[in-house]
């Protein structure tokens, strides 16, 4: 009886944090296809791309400085603080009278976002054992894929239907949701743990990732790639990131343990979702160029072209978790799927003029049953090779790698296909072609690099109880909401 009950305890604390990430995740897409109709409510600027850029610079900032404050102060409270921020953000988003505005309150939006998947994945890592974590993790990965999917089918429905101010205001009841959920059903023992936080580390750390996202929505795009600005922002973040690191090594309780990186597990499996978030990157913003450019498909037949990208995605993080918890092993997945994923990169840089948008479409879904096996398992074997003090820090450091893989993908992607394209004009589909083939091409190193990374990954025994002592354990999971612990 009392397993049953801590079984739906489980489930109800994941459904609650899951909330929170899919908020996350649909507000770094949702916004995209209401972008016309906001800057046209707004006033229309060459700055609208800022909107986006801004979530993503608060969201991508923030990261690590989240999960070492939950190591230090407790996840459900720093969660809490985060989820608050965002809903106070996306309040803010809602109402906003001008576009300069809305990138203001898009930046406090991005700041609560940052905390929100970090500390989710954190907490379900803190109550279920390793050995069964895969299968959660599969769940995750799911809702990832299908929250990423339809954001952009949600915000054209918003702006459609009703106004693009309810593709904030949709926030406020899955937030409330989610609060309500971690509130009443999550009571993790409380470890205060008495260091103060490096102040210094986290203000040198977080103007570094600033800066590359800066980089990274500029480069090539507003600017050229070797103009001084592009210069400056990257030579600002590499300086930056070097005085963090020599901080870091003496700082009491810094922000990102030497320790953390020391360990093989965490570099490689950080490297794999860089590079997978990479893969997903040109997976989910260029196979919809090929489509509408080059086969001329409309917006909405190219969304539905792109589910069995999606699709797979979910389906194989679904698979991989629940064979991990079977087999206790782990290695074996990402080793495949970055095989698989490299044959799906190999095969979108054949398309060609007169490849059938269904043979196209296919060839996306061997991509992402490729990025599918590799993403969830590599968090996996991370959260279970980390002492039980960093599980914050090395959640948030594989996840800032996804992210990073992901922004740092497209842009550079973009920056090929502009180049590919050249001057050529928006009917010219042969040019388009070559263009997505260049991209596709670019894109085979990096899932070479994957396999490389995925070979070198360790596997540990997988834990067969949670973060937490079995007493511990026994409290994380009570029903009762009159303990206190949080």
């Amino acid at each position: 009886m009392r397993a049953g009950r801590a079984s739906r305890t489980v489930l109800a604390v994941f459904v609650g944090t899951q909330l929170g990430m899919i908020l996350a995740t649909l507000d770094g897409t949702i916004v995209a296809t209401a972008l016309p109709t906001i800057s046209r409510d707004l006033g229309h600027s060459a700055q609208r791309s800022w909107v986006i850029t801004g979530y993503m610079l608060g969201q991508v900032a923030t990261m690590p400085l989240y999960g070492k404050l939950g190591d230090l102060y407790g996840r459900k409270r720093i969660y809490l603080f985060a989820l608050g921020v965002f809903t106070l953000g996306s309040v803010l988003c809602g109402s906003a009278a001008t576009l300069g505005q809305l990138v203001g309150f898009r930046l406090l939006q991005g700041i609560g976002a940052g905390g929100i998947g970090t500390l989710a994945m954190a907490i379900v890592a803190d109550i279920v054992p390793a050995r069964q974590l895969g299968r959660w993790l599969g769940y995750q990965g799911a809702l990832f894929g299908v929250a990423s999917l339809i954001g952009p089918l949600t915000g054209g429905f918003f702006v459609d239907q009703l106004s693009w101010r309810w593709a904030f205001y949709v926030n406020l009841p899955l937030a409330a949701v989610s609060i309500v959920l971690v509130v009443t059903k999550l009571h993790l023992p409380y470890r205060r743990v008495r260091h103060s936080l490096d102040v210094a580390g986290a203000a040198l750390l977080t103007g570094a990732l600033a800066l590359v996202i800066v980089l990274a929505a500029i480069g090539g795009q507003q600017v050229a790639w070797l103009s001084p600005e592009v210069v400056t922002l990257g030579s600002g973040a590499v300086l930056l990131g070097v005085a963090c690191w020599f901080r870091e090594r003496r700082a009491r309780e810094p922000v990102l343990p030497p320790r953390v990186l020391a360990r093989r597990v965490v570099r490689v499996a950080g490297g794999l979702n860089l590079t997978s978030g990479a893969l997903f990157a040109a997976g989910v913003f260029f196979l919809p160029v090929f489509f509408q450019q080059v086969a001329g498909a409309s917006p909405t037949e190219s969304g539905l072209f792109l589910v069995p990208f999606m699709f797979t995605i979910a389906l194989t993080t679904l698979i991989a978790g629940r064979r991990v918890e079977h087999t206790g092993r782990y290695r074996v997945w990402p080793i495949v799927g970055s095989a698989v994923a490299l044959v799906g990169v190999g095969l979108l840089a054949s398309l060609t003029v007169g490849t059938p948008v269904v043979v196209a479409a296919g060839f996306g879904a061997v991509l992402g049953v490729g990025i599918g096996f590799i993403m969830q398992t590599s968090l996996l074997a991370l959260q279970n090779g980390v002492e039980q003090r960093d599980l914050g820090v090395a959640t948030s450091t594989a996840l800032l790698g996804r992210i990073l893989g992901v922004t740092l993908g497209a842009a550079l992607a973009s920056a090929v296909l502009e180049s590919g394209i050249g001057g050529a004009g928006l009917g010219d589909v042969s040019a388009y072609a070559g263009a997505i083939h260049s991209v596709f091409l670019a894109a085979v190193p990096v899932a070479i690099v994957t396999v490389v990374l995925a070979w070198r990954l360790p596997e540990h025994e997988l834990r067969t109880q949670s973060g937490y002592d079995a007493d511990e354990a026994l409290v994380a999971l009570q029903l009762s909401a009159d303990t206190g612990l949080g």
